[in-house]
């Protein structure tokens, strides 16, 4: 495909945003915990609304309300999990859903509690599902161990409006007969938050502080 062909291509972004964070209940809300004076879920945000998408939808849920004031002012639609509690499947099928009204050729999936994620990964993502024709599912790796965020064609968005209980996408990737392209992205591919100690560990300042 020729490189304005491939600049046609466009990629959603849906932002999963609306867990609880359960384990992390004595130092607040992970996602609300500061990052050199930004919120975990602002910096998210951020990445998302500053890479090469047509549209970016951000799923909140627990603690919404908070969430999305955090997010306010950016160029992004927000969509309300009350079901956030039945798990992380709910709010891929509310978000694709949603994404899927702006007619994309791929949606990334993307998980709000990554804090090395920039812009420049999800770019190069993108790329790569461009490269791909929008045919294959693009995954972000780290030394060859798959990770998030992962890009899916068209082809995949009825499957992934189908998904149930507390499971990821994983499963889709698994059984699909679509190519798969991992990409190289570095640590920021695994690197999530769910502990406190995590949090200290980046520096961070919990929202119970």
């Amino acid at each position: 495909m020729a490189p304005l062909q491939n600049a046609l291509i466009s990629v959603a972004v849906v932002v999963l945003a609306a867990g609880r964070s359960s384990r992390m209940e004595r130092s607040g809300h992970k996602l609300l915990a500061r990052f050199r004076g930004v919120t975990l879920v602002r910096l998210a945000a951020l990445a998302a609304t500053g890479c090469e998408s047509g549209s970016v939808v951000m799923v909140t849920g627990y603690r919404g309300t908070d969430i999305e004031a955090e997010i306010a002012g950016l160029e992004l639609s927000v969509v309300r999990n009350f079901h956030y509690a039945d798990g992380m499947a709910s709010s891929i099928v509310l978000g694709v859903r949603r994404a899927a009204d702006f007619d994309p050729d791929g949606i990334m999936i993307m998980l709000a509690d990554m804090p090395l994620l920039k812009t420049k990964d999800l770019v190069t993502l993108i790329g790569a599902f461009r490269t791909s024709s929008a045919k294959a599912i693009v995954r972000a790796a780290c030394d060859g161990v798959p990770g998030n965020p992962v890009i899916f064609p068209r082809s995949a968005f009825a499957a992934l409006q189908g998904l149930r209980g507390d499971n990821g996408a994983r499963a889709i990737i698994s059984q699909s007969a679509l190519d798969v392209i991992d990409v190289e992205i570095g640590v920021s591919a695994k690197m999530d938050i769910d502990t406190t100690e995590q949090l200290f560990a980046f520096g961070a300042q919990p929202e119970a502080d």
